[in-house]
């Protein structure tokens, strides 16, 4: 009894883990700039765009997008 109590702790310790990595979205400097570049040329093809950088998915490059309000450096 008390083991399934500790898996259920440390999924739970899991979980706020993932959501704390989730909520700081750390892109360097050429990443950005992928983002940026690509966004102009395709738009909100967030598939795309992370297609072509490495580890990242299109969630990622989406929710990143929009936390930095990089809309406004599209012109």
């Amino acid at each position: 009894m008390s083991d399934s109590k500790h898996v259920t702790t440390t999924n739970n310790a899991q979980y706020v883990s993932d959501m704390k990595r989730e909520a700081v979205l750390e892109f360097s400097p050429e990443e950005e700039d992928i983002v940026a570049k690509m966004f102009r040329l395709v738009g909100k093809r967030w598939h795309l765009i992370a297609g072509r950088i490495p580890g990242r998915t299109a969630e990622e490059i989406e929710k990143f997008w929009t936390s930095k309000g990089s809309s406004s450096k599209v012109n």
